[in-house]
């Protein structure tokens, strides 16, 4: 029988975009009021392998990455989902985002992204959210898997979770080290 054991805590990502540079700025000092300071964010990359957010949000969207400091338990995702879902409500006028915000985090093993959308590879957590497994670590590298979306799967944007996993791994060895 195996033991129940608590996870290790994760780091924090969010994923932000926009037709504006300025909402994803503000977006992003919401964010850091609610979970923290910042320890990475992207530049300012297009969002531009979907255009399925057109309609409700205009067209050309430009996206940033950020990872936060301060480490999570796994098992907030779903509630920091539900806080992202306000934060866009708030840049919401007339019942169209401004914003999306989009959070997951990183582990030693895996890249997850918080949904409410349903679908075979993904898990169900509570409230409605849902855990998509995005990416894999293997071999040094995180790996898209078969449902992975393709702006996840871009090397530089996988190059860059690499560098927040590296980020991750020194804050749970001082940790450990602390500890001990």
């Amino acid at each position: 029988m195996s033991q129940p054991q608590i996870p290790e805590m994760v780091k924090l990502i969010a994923s932000i975009f926009s037709r504006e540079a300025e909402y994803i700025s503000r977006a992003i000092e919401v964010l850091s009021g609610l979970f923290g300071p910042l320890d990475w964010i992207s530049p300012q990359i297009p969002f531009d392998r979907t255009r399925y957010y057109e309609r409700e949000m205009g067209w050309p969207l430009l996206r940033r990455f950020v990872s936060f400091e301060n480490l999570v338990d796994p098992g907030s995702l779903a509630e920091v989902k539900l806080q992202t879902n306000q934060i866009e409500l708030s840049f919401s006028p007339e019942g169209k985002r401004l914003v999306n915000i989009d959070p997951g985090y990183i582990s030693l093993e895996r890249l997850i992204l918080a949904t409410g959308k349903n679908y075979t590879h993904r898990v169900y957590l509570s409230k409605g959210i849902y855990a998509d497994l995005t990416l894999i670590y293997s071999k040094g590298s995180f790996v898209p898997l078969r449902w992975t979306y393709p702006d996840y799967q871009d090397e530089k944007v996988i190059v860059w979770f690499n560098k927040i996993r590296e980020r991750y791994k020194e804050q749970i060895r001082g940790k450990l080290c602390q500890g001990a």
